[in-house]
């Protein structure tokens, strides 16, 4: 099932010991800013752009997030922030896209082997701040991440999403048994996504 089948329960939040995940809201742009600037240099190779720039406010960061937010309400695309279990420091986010998402629309998807996109309902994509990668974090969310959907998502096929350039997220995912399925190229970006399942 697509996750934007109208028909599809939305988990509301995971609750693990580490972290916790619930939909982003534009009234935490102060703790999300926080951890995007002090991840500014690896989120810019994650998201191959200029974002965010040096010069990123809390307030344009306020923004984004009401585009989040009305995007997670509206059943297009879901955010969840990740926070410490008390929800005073934001550790990173993730999203789940549809795969039939305009971003994917000029795209050049290139199957690894037998593999088609149409067997594909969702993209998923997560980051954590710089400091929750020294800490391994990435690993335990990706790892949480993957039982939650499995378990209280009623997904079709999913993907997990990154840049190729973001060589420590890749080499985390190659770490499990997820195996590579598509390269991506996005209109205007650089380099090539790779997406798992």
């Amino acid at each position: 099932m697509p996750c934007t089948d109208p028909e599809l329960e939305i988990p509301e939040r995971l609750t693990t010991a580490a972290f916790l995940l619930r939909p982003i809201l534009a009234t935490d742009a102060e703790l999300d800013h926080a951890a995007v600037m002090e991840s500014r240099d690896y989120l810019r190779t994650w998201e191959q752009s200029s974002w965010p720039e040096d010069g990123f406010t809390v307030a344009a960061n306020r923004k984004d997030l009401e585009g989040l937010e009305e995007r997670h309400v509206d059943r297009r695309a879901f955010t969840y922030t990740v926070l410490n279990p008390d929800e005073t420091e934001c550790l990173g986010c993730v999203y789940l896209m549809p795969t039939d998402a305009s971003m994917f629309d000029g795209a050049r998807i290139t199957a690894v082997g037998n593999h088609l996109w149409s067997d594909y309902d969702t993209a998923v994509y997560f980051w954590v701040r710089r400091s929750a990668l020294e800490t391994g974090t990435d690993r335990v969310l990706l790892d949480e991440l993957r039982a939650w959907l499995a378990r209280d998502w009623s997904l079709g096929g999913h993907l997990i999403v990154t840049s190729e350039g973001f060589t420590q997220q890749v080499d985390l995912i190659e770490r499990t048994d997820l195996q590579l399925r598509f390269e991506i190229e996005e209109s205007g970006k650089p380099g090539r996504y790779r997406a798992y399942s």
